[in-house]
């Protein structure tokens, strides 16, 4: 591992991984949005590799050096593997967040709550939190997203995806009064 990292070299680095394990173009594919894409991104292959999960969460806590957050998630599956991975790295760097989930629905069992991840006492009310996603197209997911941190009372202080398709998102989420930043967009997959 490199410790003397450069921001540059790391996302020079994240697109060729991303290239070789999460980006598809040519066929069409249906997307969560559902649109249709001549183009795909998979980001799983990517999130759940070693160097590539420590390239995102280093690229995104860059993101973060001036911003008060004390929670980092998303809505599942997408943020999972992200949140976990700033979590893990975020001691490293001095800048301990600790990360949480959404679900898409309540589950029918337990504490059927929306928002998972947090101990016994814990709450997001009052906290400054970012929400991650791998993949935006329209920002529909992080925005679902948002809303759930925003009804347990906390403070949405950034959106932040891996890839951006710039199909509307950064439009929508200035609508929505939320603060976006890309890791990469399709621009760099052009």
């Amino acid at each position: 591992m490199n410790l003397n990292r450069s921001p540059a070299a790391d996302r020079a680095r994240l697109i060729e991984i991303v290239k070789a394990r999460s980006f598809e173009s040519g066929r069409e594919v249906k997307l969560a949005s559902g649109r249709t894409s001549t183009f795909y991104f998979n980001m799983k292959p990517t999130m759940l590799h070693a160097e590539g999960a420590l390239l995102v969460a280093n690229l995104i806590l860059d993101q973060l050096e001036d911003v008060p957050a004390k929670w980092i998630g998303g809505l599942e599956m997408g943020a999972v593997p992200i949140a976990a991975a700033v979590a893990a790295v975020s001691p490293l760097r001095n800048r301990p967040i600790s990360a949480f989930f959404v679900r898409k629905q309540p589950k029918e069992h337990g504490t059927r709550s929306l928002v998972e991840g947090l101990a016994p006492g814990e709450s997001l009310k009052g906290a400054k939190v970012v929400v991650v996603e791998d993949v935006t197209t329209t920002g529909g997911s992080a925005i679902k997203a948002a809303e759930a941190v925003r009804a347990e009372g906390g403070e949405v202080v950034r959106v932040i995806t891996i890839v951006d398709r710039l199909e509307g998102a950064a439009e929508a989420f200035q609508a929505a009064g939320l603060s976006f930043s890309p890791v990469l967009t399709l621009d760099d997959f052009r």
